[in-house]
């Protein structure tokens, strides 16, 4: 079915686990992408970039999405992903995805809240979930660069603040992790984060998921983790992949001899991460 974040993330916190956000970059990605939720028997959250929308067309997103989802019957959700123009997000709504970022996170604190706010009300008149970000998280996203040095770790109390003064559907918090990292792992601040948790009661978001240690997927589940972001490493072994294809094949070989490979080591991807998001090792925190 497709659906809403709210609705996938009201889910998980009822049987404690975290549902996967991946980013397609083309096409192509996208039916293997939701097919891996179907088989692991998990909701799903495709995310894009406004780039991507653009390229791909935001009305051709919504209608595979929503064809897929129906035939394949996987609960899917169409996002978009840090956006920061308002005329971006109100196109997207209109065009029917069912969730979007408003990444205020830059913003003064203030002004982050009451320009997200007016996201939540156009988004939820209309049925779309919102996300929310406070303080910043490192890297490139999009062309955006954050240095560690400008890195700011998001506080409980202004968690608090934000939640409540804007009402959006889960929140994206700075614990340590950066865009973009894949060639080393971060150290996220847990202890910052079971505070966040204590306090606000929205599904909480990690942002920058391909730099954190599988090791530490538990207990960031367990501490109310909702959402997790996974791009950088879809996108890098597509490349990968396809770099090998393409320049192995003949010049009058169909294009999808080269593509489906590529499209194969994103799905193998997803299914290894969500396998780790169902949180099965942790029985006795369901419902927590």
């Amino acid at each position: 079915m497709y659906t809403t974040l709210k609705e996938v993330t009201k889910k998980a916190e009822e049987l404690n686990f975290t549902v996967g956000a991946f980013n397609t970059h083309n096409l192509e990605m996208l039916p293997d992408m939701l097919r891996a939720a179907k088989e692991m028997g998990s909701p799903i959250i495709i995310q894009t970039s406004v780039d991507t929308a653009r390229y791909i067309g935001f009305s051709v997103l919504v209608n595979v999405m929503k064809a897929i989802c129906d035939n394949e019957m996987v609960d899917g959700v169409l996002h978009l992903d840090h956006a920061r123009n308002f005329d971006d997000i109100k196109e997207a709504i209109d065009a029917g995805y069912t969730s979007v970022m408003y990444d205020g996170s830059h913003l003064p604190f203030k002004e982050n809240i009451l320009k997200t706010r007016a996201v939540v009300e156009y988004a939820h008149a209309r049925g779309v979930s919102v996300e929310g970000e406070l303080g910043t998280i490192g890297g490139t996203e999009e062309g955006i660069h954050v240095a560690e040095d400008d890195k700011v770790y998001t506080r409980p109390e202004d968690a608090v603040e934000f939640v409540k003064a804007t009402e959006v559907d889960a929140l994206a918090i700075a614990i340590g992790t950066n865009h973009g990292q894949f060639k080393s792992k971060t150290e996220v601040n847990i202890p910052l984060l079971k505070e966040i948790d204590s306090v606000v009661d929205v599904p909480l978001v990690i942002h920058g998921g391909t730099g954190v240690k599988e090791e530490d997927y538990p207990e960031l589940i367990n501490n109310g983790i909702r959402k997790f972001n996974v791009g950088t490493e879809l996108l890098v072994n597509w490349t990968k992949m396809a770099k090998e294809t393409f320049g192995a094949t003949e010049v009058n070989k169909s294009l999808r001899h080269n593509v489906i490979p590529a499209n194969e080591a994103v799905e193998k991807i997803i299914k290894h991460k969500i396998s780790l998001f169902m949180n099965v090792e942790s029985p006795t925190n369901l419902g927590n």
